[in-house]
């Protein structure tokens, strides 16, 4: 794994010397735009139109532009200053309980592993936290971007996910179309929290798959092999709902496999003694002639 940063969680006057990994990769499939007309690749140039030339990434700077046409500007050591990034610190502020936590606020997750001289201050800060049940809210900088974050555990590991500040998180007032009061049908509501019930489970993350990932490398494998690539049609979908039937084709269709096996052996069952030849007549059979005659 690289490490994408160094520097030391802090709490109270304890420093723990750490080292940053990013916990995730993204596997989107990476796409180039290429001319239609002769499949070549475009590339994008940074260009400064008033020199009329490329720019070298050494000769940019960031700049804010407070009116139009007018820019205040940053150099990399200003911006470095201003954000605390220079002191490579991961300042704990406050330690709270996980669950306290909308998920809304949580942005990217990254692992932190003890530096060659923290391992002892690291497993004590893991295991007071992991004794505790709490979690820490600090403040980081990185890549000149300062973020609040989250200091947690997972597994064995002392983890740190950065979190939007709250002026960052968007009103829910700000949705459009949102129902003032829940009117539902107290019928419909006991179905449906049967659904629910019946398609709980514990989450189990390697039960899900990105189907459209793979559906995009097979349509590659095909285009290299000169296949054609065959799509099936979507099915056409009705915008008139009948809630009632489609939460009982739910229900039927979300049934546990025990269950249906049951339901379709007492079916069969059924049918069994239904059959008009397996029926008793309450009538006592004839004796054939040979018992009648010997008699």
């Amino acid at each position: 794994m690289h490490t994408v940063w160094k520097g030391a969680i802090s709490f109270g006057l304890v420093h723990v010397p750490v080292k940053m990994f990013s916990a995730t990769e993204d596997k989107n499939i990476s796409m180039r735009m290429i001319h239609k007309e002769c499949s070549t690749p475009i590339n994008f140039v940074r260009k400064c139109l008033t020199c009329d030339r490329e720019v070298a990434n050494e000769e940019i700077v960031r700049g804010y532009e407070y009116e139009p046409g007018a820019f205040v500007v940053f150099d990399k050591d200003e911006l470095e200053q201003l954000t605390g990034e220079v002191t490579k610190e991961i300042k704990i502020l406050d330690f709270v309980k996980l669950e306290d936590i909308d998920p809304v606020f949580f942005q990217k997750t990254y692992y932190l592993a003890p530096s060659e001289t923290g391992a002892n201050a690291y497993s004590l800060l893991l295991e007071a936290m992991r004794q505790t049940g709490k979690i820490g809210i600090a403040k980081v900088s990185i890549r000149s971007k300062s973020s609040l974050a989250a200091i947690r555990i997972i597994d064995r590991c002392i983890a740190m996910e950065t979190i939007f500040y709250p002026d960052e998180i968007r009103s829910v007032d700000q949705v459009p179309n949102l129902p003032e009061t829940a009117k539902v049908n107290d019928k419909e509501l006991d179905m449906a929290k049967m659904l629910i019930e019946q398609l709980s489970t514990p989450f189990e993350p390697e039960k899900y798959k990105d189907d459209y990932r793979s559906a995009v490398l097979e349509a590659i494998e095909q285009k290299v092999s000169g296949k054609q690539i065959r799509v099936a049609p979507e099915p056409q979908k009705s915008n008139v709902i009948d809630l009632m039937a489609a939460l009982q084709a739910s229900l039927e269709a979300s049934k546990p496999a025990a269950d249906t096996g049951k339901a379709e052996a007492k079916t069969a069952k059924g049918k069994l003694a239904a059959d008009p030849e397996d029926k008793p007549t309450g009538k006592r059979k004839s004796k054939s002639k040979k018992e009648n005659v010997g008699g």
